[in-house]
């Protein structure tokens, strides 16, 4: 049975370890966990020729390895990784800092993926520190994947790597809105929400789930609106003012006339103002506008 209040450090890769890391990001349960949305995406789909990359922009490339890797030492505790690499348009430089374990990952004459912040400086095309996999894999690349508010004890692919465990236990995970309002406006539930705002399969259904987590937002604001309106109107006493004064004397000596639309909201107001019920009104209308002067209200 699914548990959503169970303890972050039960969920898988997190233990007693993190936990205060989580707790500065307020997400001390399961239910916190999944609730806590990305605040963007990156598109990891759209494969870039090299000669199309732009300065400064995050691109995915496919490129075969066409050197070995070069090592060079720049000073103490900085050591500067390096290959080379190209595809049918062009060729570009990768570096990474202070990752040995390069390589023995990365290969002359394979083809991988690079997502990362790429540099062209007068066609001369660098990328430094990009995310990487072997053609063919779809861990790292090819999808949209979240970015996370997060700490920096929580890097961005650790963070992911727990979403993902924790979403494989998110089953059956209990319906909040009826039927007939999911129908009415056209939403989806919750889990394909939940699923597909962490990780979407494609815009369109992330669009999809974003409509349905916004509304019930704004649902459940407003049901609480009206729990407190009602609480207001049933539960407190307003003070019921005096039948036998009458508002006519004192319109009838105002200087102008009022029109019936704000003689029929005046003597709505009194009678609110007789009875016993609280009267929140927001009157409006448009200054030197015979047509809207004080014609509209609503109760807030």
């Amino acid at each position: 049975m699914l548990d959503l209040k169970k303890e972050i450090q039960y969920v898988k890769g997190v233990g007693p370890r993190r936990v205060d890391a989580f707790k500065k990001l307020n997400i001390y349960t399961l239910q916190d966990l999944i609730t806590h949305f990305p605040r963007e995406y990156e598109d990891r789909t759209k494969v870039t020729p090299i000669s199309q990359v732009m300065d400064n922009e995050n691109v995915l490339i496919e490129a075969r390895v066409i050197t070995n890797m070069r090592e060079r030492y720049v000073r103490k505790n900085m050591v500067i990784y390096q290959v080379t690499v190209e595809d049918e348009t062009g060729v570009a430089t990768i570096t990474w800092y202070n990752q040995s374990y390069l390589k023995n990952q990365i290969s002359r004459g394979k083809k991988y993926r690079f997502f990362g912040k790429a540099k062209n400086t007068f066609g001369k095309i660098d990328m430094n520190s990009p995310i990487f996999e072997p053609e063919g894999e779809v861990k790292k690349t090819g999808k949209i994947m979240p970015v996370y508010p997060s700490t920096y004890e929580l890097p961005q692919n650790t963070l992911i790597r727990i979403m993902e465990n924790a979403l494989i236990d998110v089953k059956d995970l209990p319906e909040t809105l009826p039927e007939y309002i999911k129908k009415a406006c056209n939403l989806c539930n919750i889990e394909q929400a939940i699923k597909q705002i962490h990780f979407p399969d494609s815009f369109k259904e992330l669009e999809i789930a974003r409509k349905r987590l916004v509304f019930e937002e704004l649902f459940h604001v407003q049901l609480s609106l009206f729990a407190l309106k009602n609480k207001y109107m049933i539960e407190e006493p307003g003070i019921a003012f005096s039948k036998n004064v009458k508002m006519s004397e004192l319109i009838n000596q105002l200087p102008f006339k009022l029109t019936k639309a704000q003689l029929r909201v005046l003597e709505e107001i009194d009678s609110d103002m007789e009875s016993n019920k609280i009267m929140n009104r927001l009157l409006q209308g448009d200054v030197g506008s015979r047509e809207n002067d004080c014609s509209n209200y609503c109760y807030i």
